[in-house]
């Protein structure tokens, strides 16, 4: 088992539309980055924490706790023209785009980057560091452990 720190852009995606999606699921799509794309096709696997994270916005952070219910296939959004995230190179065949789906496990009290920044335990946390802007990062366990204690879990 790993553990994950996705980050949404909350006027893009929510915790709240993740809440109301059909069962609390969603496929995590439009991911764009070789690297973060490399995490959910060859590391993310079925029933891994996932902290959902608000990104760009005027309180960055925690706000839930998800897991990933589908491993990796094919992002459709890379095959439709019509998308933002259409990619002309892709193709049936030869897919360049992939995705997870994720489940809503538990919406948290928001834990902020200001507070995470004040942890000694938390200073090698990817989210934390400058110029850290992946979309999907890996969470030490350790990291995890720590922040559930933060946020009471």
């Amino acid at each position: 088992m790993r553990y994950w720190l996705i980050k949404s852009e909350p006027y893009k995606f929510s915790i709240e539309d993740l809440a109301a999606s059909p069962n609390q699921t969603t496929a995590w799509d439009g991911v764009r980055n070789y690297q973060a794309r490399n995490f959910m096709w060859k590391q993310m696997h079925i029933g891994d924490p996932v902290f959902f994270y608000h990104s760009c916005c005027v309180e960055p952070g925690i706000t839930g706790i998800a897991e990933v219910s589908a491993r990796a296939y094919p992002d459709a959004t890379q095959f439709d023209p019509q998308n933002r995230y259409f990619d002309p190179k892709a193709s049936q065949d030869n897919p360049r785009w992939f995705n997870v789906e994720i489940t809503l496990k538990k919406k948290t009290r928001l834990l902020t980057i200001r507070e995470l920044r004040q942890y000694p335990e938390l200073k090698r946390m990817r989210i934390l560091q400058t110029g850290n802007r992946l979309s999907i990062t890996p969470v030490d366990p350790d990291e995890w452990k720590f922040i559930l204690q933060l946020l009471k879990i």
